[in-house]
């Protein structure tokens, strides 16, 4: 088995996917949605948003899997991460990189695996859409589309969930501030 290589600017990357403040949050049905959407439309049993961790690939969404997390050292997200496109295996069994991959010589045995990176507007592969099948196969051109696409919505729900909170942090601030101001206006004219 081929250990994924950390990219380049990993520092940069692990710093922003923790700037999200999504890892180990409660299922969303957004996310769920996309992963029903990408398994449907790829016609595979499984489909995962994966955030790659330093040590664990851990996924904020999943469709026809059970498990949280798996460690990064194994995750063939880890390898799509390094790609700007869409990765995709056709058969697990055959690819030097996944051969001897417990997920592939064990329980699940995956075979074919696709995907598609979530990169930032600052350019930052945090995770990917994914779809994955226990048999060999390829998508269709129209298939590689709608899960770039995908892809492309997961960032833009995760980039509109940051400035959620920013803005939400936001306006508490300025609302303490008034009250604060609010009191001691208060105070004075005691």
């Amino acid at each position: 088995m081929l250990k994924p290589a950390l990219p380049a600017n990993e520092p940069e990357r692990l710093e922003e996917l923790r700037s999200y403040e999504i890892l180990d949050t409660p299922d969303e049905s957004d996310y769920g949605d996309i992963t029903l959407l990408a398994a449907q439309i790829c016609q595979t049993p499984m489909a995962l948003i994966s955030l790659v961790d330093a040590d664990r690939q851990w996924f904020k969404a999943r469709f026809g899997v059970e498990t949280r997390q798996t460690p990064r050292d194994i995750s063939f997200c880890a390898h799509a991460i390094l790609e700007r496109d869409l990765m995709i295996v056709p058969d697990a069994s055959e690819d030097h990189r996944f051969r001897d991959n417990p997920l592939v010589t064990t329980e699940p045995k995956l075979r074919f695996y696709a995907g598609a990176p979530l990169v930032t507007p600052r350019g930052l592969a945090l995770g990917t859409l994914c779809v994955v099948d226990h048999v060999k196969r390829e998508l269709t051109p129209n298939q590689k589309v709608s899960l770039a696409a995908l892809a492309r919505h997961v960032t833009s729900l995760l980039h509109h969930r940051r400035h959620t909170f920013e803005l939400e942090a936001a306006v508490a601030e300025r609302d303490n501030r008034i009250a604060e101001l609010l009191n001691g206006q208060r105070a004075r004219t005691r």
